[in-house]
């Protein structure tokens, strides 16, 4: 069969590449509302509806997410994440949250046998900066460390698609975080500092054994915290059905 020329990709495809490039380098982080369209246009040298039609590609991966009358925000840092928070839209929070904990349960396992002394000492920083945050008293900055830590734990296991899945799905249980370190269960929270301080000794001392024992003695007091949150309409809607409504 002869060789035929392949055809060039068209601006939009070009865009869409400049966009999603942004997103996974970060420079466009997940929950961040992106640049105006006229910022875009004049940024990427485009006209508008080469930024509209690439804006309309990338919202309906899941990636971007347009809300009426404030702008257009990034929702998941690749299309792999748009896939993994749309499954978990129809699925109930405690399904979700028994998920994610299987991957820490893993991760810690694996982190224990491979780390380096790069990742511990990556561990014992992220694990200091969580202590500071709930003395703060700042529950946003408090969940954003305590994923930190998490994300930390993952990336020490060096398997980039238990951490990759890891992230995506923490991302998508952020609002399920805040709810579980709401007051009602404040103490409960307070008492896993040390359950994360004994993952960390037992990733350095190398003890598989020991780092999913540590990771089973607190997600066990977040599962419970969350079967104890009296359920709203939403989530009375979401027993119902099996769709998780935002």
């Amino acid at each position: 069969m002869p060789l035929r020329s392949a055809a060039r990709t068209n601006l939009v495809d070009l865009v869409i590449a400049q966009m999603e490039s942004l997103i996974s380098d970060g420079e466009w982080k997940v929950g961040e509302k992106i640049p105006a369209e006229p910022l875009l246009v004049e940024q990427l040298a485009v006209g508008r509806n080469t930024v509209r039609e690439a804006v309309r590609a990338l919202v309906h991966t899941g990636m971007l997410e347009p809300r009426q009358g404030d702008g257009t925000y990034v929702r998941a840092n690749s299309d792999f994440g748009a896939a993994v928070q749309r499954r978990l839209r129809r699925a109930g929070v405690l399904e979700a949250y028994e998920v994610r904990a299987c991957l820490e349960r893993d991760a810690a396992r694996h982190a224990a046998q491979r780390r380096t002394q790069e990742d511990l000492a990556s561990l014992r920083a992220a694990l200091a900066e969580r202590g500071q945050a709930w003395e703060s008293g700042d529950t946003a900055a408090f969940i954003d460390a305590d994923m930190a830590f998490h994300r930390t734990v993952a990336d020490a296991a060096h398997n980039s698609v238990l951490a990759e899945l890891y992230g995506h799905l923490s991302d998508a249980l952020r609002e399920t975080l805040q709810s579980v370190v709401g007051a009602p269960v404040a103490d409960s929270v307070r008492h896993q500092f040390d359950a994360h301080e004994a993952i960390v000794d037992a990733i350095e001392a190398r003890d598989p054994q020991a780092a999913e024992a540590a990771v089973l003695a607190h997600l066990g007091e977040g599962v419970a915290a969350l079967r104890e949150q009296p359920l709203d309409e939403a989530e009375t809607e979401t027993n119902n059905s099996g769709a998780v409504h935002e």
